[in-house]
């Protein structure tokens, strides 16, 4: 997430962190770092000038100076003042009004509304409990009706067919009964949109707005867009009123900068993230959260709410009882940790929520990658059980043949075992009391406030 600019201040921040005195002339140093930091990862000027600014107010008084601890003071700062320029608070959708409840999408071709509409979709029947309708009004693009009814199709939302013989109030106003008659509780509206902006996109998205006077109205923003975010946002901005933002593509190599600071332009929180491609890819955004991983402090609290959502508890639990009864950690249990971390977005999306994961190495980390764990599960699925259970019986002949059976080599099949052997010693350590405590406190991690024992 925000690769570039998570990669530049978490450095500075750790350099900080340790200095023992600190004053005006060195803080100064330090924002000028910061300023060129957010500009050259496309944060708007105005906005760059307003964060720094309020950093300043504080840094510069006595709560640095005279601080003890003046590097982790400043640090704390610039913590607290990225949060409030990313929002302060997470804020959600509202459901204050008599149902279906709707929920009209805007942006730019391209942006991922249609994938965005779909995991909202899944997101509110899912974890919500809600009965949910979607609605194409992009008569435009090619196969866009389409794809938004396979969506709905594969996250169990009503869809309701768009005739792109019809004007787009009657479609509208069709689909607004449907949803009543169907007992919805929110209906979600995909609209057109172009490359760029133009009068006739605007103009057909107020007319929309003025017919389903939807309760919210979300800018979807490819946050690998560059500087034009900042003025497609102000202009989406001035032509509705905006209830919120929703920022694709954050796992993407993107510089990040930009669509941060759409927030500061419109004035309007951003809800949601998109971080991948699968249907569950959809995160409420948290400004104080993605504040501190952005400064490579992690972000253990979205790793413990995706762990809830998103693994199988009953192999967790298996796990855990296999441990506490004394048995060891075997290859299967491996196998399945592997098909877990994949679940939530792979290696690198965790190691993104990890505490201390920025000082790695650079060697460390393309080793940890996502393309090593498939081979892993593939030289794992050419174990038979017994080898499975007892990895101490994988030896030249063996190891030969697993290595035919899964497209590998047998340097592969040594990699894998000497890092289950590590995985190994890891899971024994988290069996005991406060193992996962001190596991974290040994990667240098800052836990939260009453992290579970």
């Amino acid at each position: 997430m925000f690769q570039s600019l998570t990669g530049s201040l978490s450095s500075l921040v750790k350099n900080l962190q340790g200095r023992a005195h600190l004053n005006r002339e060195n803080i100064q140093e330090s924002m000028q770092e910061i300023r060129n930091t957010l500009l050259e990862a496309d944060a708007g000027y105005d906005a760059v000038q307003s964060f720094l600014d309020q950093v300043a107010v504080r840094a510069e008084g006595a709560e640095v100076v005279g601080s003890l601890k003046p590097g982790q003071t400043f640090v704390k700062i610039v913590q607290d003042e990225l949060t409030k320029f990313m929002g302060d608070t997470s804020v959600g959708l509202s459901f204050s009004a008599q149902p279906p409840i709707v929920i009209l999408v805007a942006g730019l071709q391209g942006s991922g509304k249609t994938t965005t509409i779909a995991k909202l979709a899944r997101r509110l029947i899912k974890l919500e409990k809600k009965q949910v309708g979607l609605v194409s009004c992009d008569i435009y693009r090619p196969a866009a009706v389409e794809q938004l009814k396979i969506l709905a199709s594969e996250v169990s939302a009503n869809f309701y067919e768009t005739n792109l013989a019809d004007e787009l109030s009657k479609t509208a106003k069709n689909a607004i009964d449907k949803s009543k008659r169907a007992f919805d509780d929110v209906l979600l509206v995909d609209t057109a949109g172009r490359l760029t902006i133009d009068n006739d996109m605007m103009q057909e998205i107020v007319s929309l707005h003025r017919i389903f006077n939807p309760l919210e109205t979300l800018f979807v923003i490819d946050s690998m867009m560059g500087q034009d975010a900042v003025e497609t946002a102000r202009n989406f901005n001035e032509a509705l009123p905006l209830t919120g933002i929703v920022l694709t593509k954050i796992d993407g190599d993107s510089r990040g900068g930009a669509a941060l600071s759409a927030r500061a332009v419109t004035g309007k929180p951003i809800k949601f993230m998109g971080t991948g491609e699968k249907i569950d890819d959809l995160d409420v955004f948290h400004p104080d959260r993605i504040a501190s991983r952005i400064l490579g402090m992690g972000d253990v609290l979205s790793l413990i709410e995706e762990v809830e959502q998103k693994v199988d508890k009953k192999k967790a639990e298996k796990v855990a009882k296999k441990l506490k009864s004394g048995n060891k950690f075997d290859l299967q249990d491996f196998r399945d940790q592997l098909e877990q971390m994949g679940q939530m977005g792979g290696v690198q999306a965790l190691m993104g929520k990890l505490p201390g994961m920025q000082g790695m190495s650079e060697s460390i980390k393309e080793k940890a990658n996502d393309k090593e764990m498939i081979k892993f599960s593939a030289i794992i699925d050419s174990m038979t059980v017994q080898e499975r259970s007892f990895p101490a019986l994988i030896k030249g002949s063996r190891k030969r043949r697993i290595a035919n059976g899964s497209g590998t080599i047998i340097q592969d099949v040594n990699k894998l075992l000497k890092q289950f052997g590590q995985m190994q010693k890891m899971m024994k350590k988290m069996s005991k009391k406060g193992g996962m405590k001190n596991l974290m406190r040994g990667m240098g991690g800052q836990l939260p406030p009453n992290f579970p024992q």
